[in-house]
């Protein structure tokens, strides 16, 4: 099984790929922690980096998942550049639960947040070619279960970018918000999010456990979600190529 936590697609692809390659399911994270997953072998754990470790949303259901002490767990972390604590985190808190995480790799994919500092993540699709070779890389080690520990160490820097004052300022600039003005409740914003942390009922208002995925404001045809104060621009929204909107959404509860 494969587990994935995606906002613009980036770790639903990868983990795709794997799942593809392996044989195995894919399943969003945020919906896996409901299931007992003890009876799989091989699991899978495929999560982008958000101010260089896990997502908040990621770290806060790991601790939730029933796994199998001896199964072959891995961790794959889509990136922009630095994959941080991302994985030592996550390492971390299955030990604590008794699982042992035999290998991790990072990946660098388009940077969804660029569009924040205004920047396009779609000027970064170089970067699908250029690691390539790094993909099928881990599609290799992960279909013959090698054991290997690459970007998985403590960081310095990522404990700074994880103090609560730096936390403070990276949620006031990435914490989307509703253009009221904009929004003419297609409920595409809802449906995207893997929180489900939107009510449409009250024109797409944004609840209090946003994880700052940035799935809404890339999502929105109407770019009515905005982010830093600053208007969305249509150029600068990003999906992965190989993802459609609608493989984003996710299922109702209890499916």
């Amino acid at each position: 099984m494969v587990l994935y936590f995606s906002g613009t697609g980036n770790s639903l692809a990868i983990a795709r790929a794997i799942a593809t390659a392996t044989n195995d399911q894919v399943l969003p994270l945020v919906q896996a922690f409901r299931q007992d997953l003890t009876s799989e072998k091989r699991i899978g754990l495929v999560y982008p980096s958000y101010d260089f470790n896990a997502p908040p949303a990621v770290r806060k259901l790991v601790p939730m998942f029933r796994l199998n002490p001896q199964a072959y767990v891995f961790l794959i972390i889509p990136c922009g550049a630095q994959a941080g604590n991302s994985s030592w985190t996550i390492r971390r808190l299955l030990r604590e639960k008794g699982i042992e995480v035999a290998y991790c790799h990072k990946i660098r994919v388009p940077d969804n947040s660029a569009i924040v500092f205004g920047r396009n993540p779609n000027d970064q699709k170089w970067k699908f070619s250029r690691f390539a070779n790094r993909l099928q890389t881990i599609i290799d080690d992960v279909r013959n279960e090698r054991h290997a520990y690459h970007y998985s160490w403590w960081s310095l820097i990522a404990w700074i970018m994880g103090s609560e004052r730096m936390q403070e300022w990276m949620i006031r600039t990435f914490r989307p918000a509703v253009n009221a003005d904009k929004c003419i409740g297609c409920g595409i914003c809802a449906r995207v999010c893997p929180m489900r942390n939107i009510s449409i009922e009250e024109k797409a208002g944004i609840g209090p456990h946003c994880t700052a995925c940035l799935a809404c404001l890339h999502a929105c045809p109407q770019q009515a979600i905005e982010a830093g104060g600053k208007p969305t621009i249509k150029e600068r929204q990003y999906c992965h190529p190989e993802v459609k909107k609608s493989d984003l959404y996710l299922r109702p509860s209890g499916d």
